[in-house]
């Protein structure tokens, strides 16, 4: 096991847990601007990141590494409109995207197969989060109204906001199992 990969992994939960109150404010912001779809995809937003930081918990547990729950980053809590939260929500997620390739690359480079292989998961999910990120932007910046953007959300499934991981598909456990 890389010591190296090892902190990169407990600072990449915090990004996690991070990411996943982020998503609750977004959450609360959509909520508060009566705007139900956009609220209820987001705190399904949250839970997946939730559930991914409790995968790298029960991998570390898993593996014998020391975990330690660091606390979360700072959360924003106003937007100006609908486009800059998801602007925000698109670059949060490029962001995770960069930190799993880092991780991989790591895990590669100090001959850890196990971290390398578990790490695969992630980079794939986290194709599957920038695209729906930016589908769901691109039909609020194409869309006349933000009824159509709510429209959108109740007649189509972006992403799978959470209901794809488990265990039991091939994905890793989450510690405490899912919510």
């Amino acid at each position: 096991m890389s010591p190296k990969f090892n902190d990169m992994l407990t600072r990449q939960l915090g990004n996690e847990f991070t990411a996943s109150q982020q998503y609750i404010a977004v959450a609360v912001w959509c909520d508060g601007q009566d705007l139900p779809q956009l609220a209820r995809h987001f705190y399904r937003q949250s839970l997946e990141e939730r559930n991914h930081a409790m995968m790298m918990v029960q991998y570390m547990l898993d593996r014998g590494i020391r975990t330690e729950i660091p606390g979360v980053g700072t959360v924003r809590n106003d937007f100006g409109s609908v486009e800059e939260a998801l602007v925000m929500g698109l670059e949060q997620e490029i962001e995770v995207t960069e930190r799993i390739k880092e991780l991989f690359a790591v895990a590669r480079a100090q001959d850890d197969p196990l971290g390398e292989q578990f790490m695969l998961w992630f980079l794939k999910e986290q194709v599957e989060e920038v695209a729906s990120m930016s589908t769901l932007l691109n039909v609020a910046r194409r869309a006349k109204s933000l009824f159509e953007v709510e429209t959108f959300l109740a007649r189509e499934s972006v992403g799978d906001a959470g209901q794809g991981s488990g265990g039991g598909s091939g994905n890793p456990e989450a510690a405490g199992g899912e919510l």
